[in-house]
């Protein structure tokens, strides 16, 4: 699995001009799922995102995680993160799981989230045309990937 995180003061996820999933400040994630993924992968990212030092303590140093600052995060599936451009300049997302692997999968990492952070995690629709909105806090932004844990 790959998650790109961005740190936020705000962002949403709107589906056919209805905004389905909005936060304030605390964490947009980008979720992209491969084939291979499961639930080592899941855990992984999980305890990763919700102990990832990356907001600032009372001296400005980035201290303390979104458990910490009390932020919400909001979670958006997105096979792109799997693009090749290997051959030619159209990207092929051959790498990405079929929906109806990643699917579930996007699933069991939100709820697994959620129960780690002990609150809701609002997502986009899975498979729509989505339009994401953030204000980039920082701007503070990480790549994580499971299969390449760093």
């Amino acid at each position: 699995m790959r998650v790109l995180v961005q740190r936020v003061t705000q962002a949403s996820v709107t589906v056919a001009g209805e905004v389905v999933g909005s936060i304030d400040a605390g964490l947009l994630l980008l979720v992209g799922v491969e084939g291979s993924d499961g639930d080592d992968d899941i855990g992984w990212l999980v305890r990763k995102i919700s102990q990832l030092r990356i907001f600032n303590d009372a001296d400005g140093v980035m201290n303390r995680s979104v458990l910490d600052a009390g932020g919400d995060v909001l979670a958006v599936s997105q096979f792109t993160l799997f693009a090749s451009i290997k051959k030619g300049n159209r990207p092929g997302y051959s790498r990405a799981a079929r929906p109806e692997v990643s699917q579930p999968l996007f699933e069991r990492f939100v709820g697994e989230l959620q129960a780690a952070l002990d609150k809701p995690v609002p997502t986009g629709v899975f498979g729509a045309d989505m339009q994401v909105a953030l204000v980039n806090d920082g701007p503070v932004t990480i790549w994580l990937d499971s299969k390449a844990p760093e």
